[in-house]
């Protein structure tokens, strides 16, 4: 394929779409294969509403014979017994087979998830990649501890796999999502079961392919469609997985737990959903918090777990801010995913659109404005697109403000103080990430110290890398993806003590 897929049109893209054979069968040790009830499902694309393909629909028995592969390459070796520089070179090689396919795995991902193709290019492939090299580059640099004991003693403390992992990833970023999952485990010498969800099964199962071609050894990465209530409670109730790290909604985080406690006691890592708070104070510089305000919320069409839902503003500055946040909003380009000046592209499916506009709808009818947006839109393509919406007047009772919606819909509430501000923007269920915005550094040292979330920003919004950890606190879960901290989530330590006589 085309080593500058930017430079195509939409014309270009949709060709190339209309020529690709997307591939619906599970990857279980090193082999596509249907599912053992030979059933399938739909994968429909938001874009359209159309059927992409038909998806092999995994359940027990396909769990069942992945997580056998994955347990008999664990135990064999052939992936946790290479050489640290071997395993870092293989991953290397997957990562640069990922860049080399950029195309196709965008492409796949825009079909099945209604991102534009812009994006799916340039952020999504490429941060998948880059997160395998990341890892990749880990291998060889992770060092075993020598405890201090009398000179008759030697303590190794030693990092060791845990064995076979269950990675569950969502829908709304299923590349990245899925490399920050994969990318950690396989460096430590896990193997993997990744299933993915439903509506976003496409991308995995290329990678799957990859990983094989790259050499990582069959067994060691399989990957199970199906749907969440048949394929992924099987893999979270199996006994033979040793962790189930899981990205998804807080309510079937829920399920996740329980599923450990009603099988083997297997670890659990989650990432669950947030309700993201922007404190705006008085001085704050008002036209770069409405630009990070507008992005953190209408990027991915709202479909972000930390995306910025709701903002606390002094009352001071709460109509200059709205009006800044409008004026950003308009700019934004709701379109065809294809289109690669497309900016904002379509939700994941229709129920999940009459979720959207049911909180829109329900925010109304609580007593909220809508002063920008709020209605579904390009209906004559068949798919999926709500407008950038803003709320003005939103009390901290209303479901918009308390509940994640997961949608482009920004929630404007106004407060007196810095005080007020700091407790709204806790009192929520949620603590995965959050920002201020403030000219005194004093103010946001002290703020940014004061809200509990995983991810603080001052003066700023989503900026991230490879480097820092990324998870929450309260109902957004526990554990840490990315940086060199998501290693501790695949293994374990182990003290050999041995005395010299």
């Amino acid at each position: 394929m085309s080593t500058a897929p930017l430079q195509r049109d939409r014309q270009g893209w949709a060709r190339l779409a209309a020529e690709l054979r997307p591939e619906g069968r599970a990857f279980i040790d090193g082999k596509l294969v249907p599912a053992r009830s030979g059933e399938l499902f739909d994968d429909v694309s938001p874009i359209d509403g159309r059927v992409i393909c038909r998806i092999a629909r995994g359940a027990a028995a396909d769990v069942d014979a992945a997580v056998a592969a994955a347990r008999r390459a664990f135990e064999a070796g052939t992936w946790r017994g290479l050489p640290p520089a071997e395993r870092r070179r293989i991953m290397l090689r997957f990562a640069e087979l990922i860049r080399a396919d950029v195309e196709r795995l965008a492409l796949l991902e825009t079909l099945d998830v209604g991102k534009p193709i812009a994006n799916s290019v340039s952020v999504d492939a490429a941060n998948c990649a880059s997160c395998i090299a990341y890892y990749a580059e880990l291998a060889d640099k992770l060092y075993d501890q020598v405890a201090p004991t009398g000179s008759s003693d030697v303590a190794l403390i030693l990092r060791e796999p845990l064995g076979v992992v269950g990675a569950i990833v969502p829908w709304n970023y299923p590349l990245i999502i899925s490399a920050w999952k994969l990318g950690p485990a396989l460096v430590t010498g896990n193997s993997v079961v990744l299933k993915p969800a439903e509506q976003s099964p496409l991308s995995a199962i290329r990678l799957g392919e990859l990983a094989c071609e790259a050499g990582i050894p069959p067994g060691v990465l399989n990957v199970v469609p199906g749907l969440g209530e048949e394929a992924g409670k099987a893999l979270a109730l199996h006994r033979d997985v040793d962790i189930v790290s899981f990205t998804g909604s807080t309510e079937v985080g829920r399920l996740m737990l329980r599923y450990a406690g009603e099988s083997n006691l297997k670890r659990v890592a989650l990432e669950l959903g947030g309700k993201t708070p922007h404190v705006v104070l008085a001085d704050a510089d008002l036209r770069s918090a409405a630009e990070g305000i507008a992005w953190g919320i209408y990027y991915n069409s709202g479909e972000t777990c930390h995306a910025g839902s709701r903002v606390l503003v002094h009352e001071s500055v709460k109509e200059a801010l709205i009006e800044e946040v409008r004026r950003i909003a308009r700019t934004i380009t709701l379109g065809h995913p294809l289109d690669p000046a497309t900016q904002m592209g379509a939700l994941i499916d229709r129920a999940h659109m009459q979720r959207v506009l049911g909180y829109i709808a329900s925010g109304v009818e609580a007593g909220a404005r809508i002063v920008e947006g709020g209605a579904q839109t390009l209906q004559e393509t068949g798919g999926f697109y709500v407008q950038a919406t803003v709320l003005d007047d939103v009390r901290a009772d209303m479901q918009v403000a308390r509940e994640e919606i997961f949608g482009p819909v920004l929630a404007m509430l106004a407060v007196p103080d810095e005080t007020e501000a700091v407790r709204l923007a806790n009192d929520s269920d949620y603590g995965l990430a959050a920002a201020v915005w403030t000219a005194d550094m004093n103010v946001a040292h002290r703020v940014s110290r004061a809200l509990r979330g995983g991810s603080v920003w001052v003066n700023c919004f989503d900026r991230s890398s490879m480097a820092t950890p990324f998870g929450g606190f309260k109902h957004s879960g526990f554990g840490r993806d990315r940086s060199p901290h998501a290693i501790d989530k695949y293994t374990d330590l182990k003290t050999i003590w041995t005395a010299y006589r």
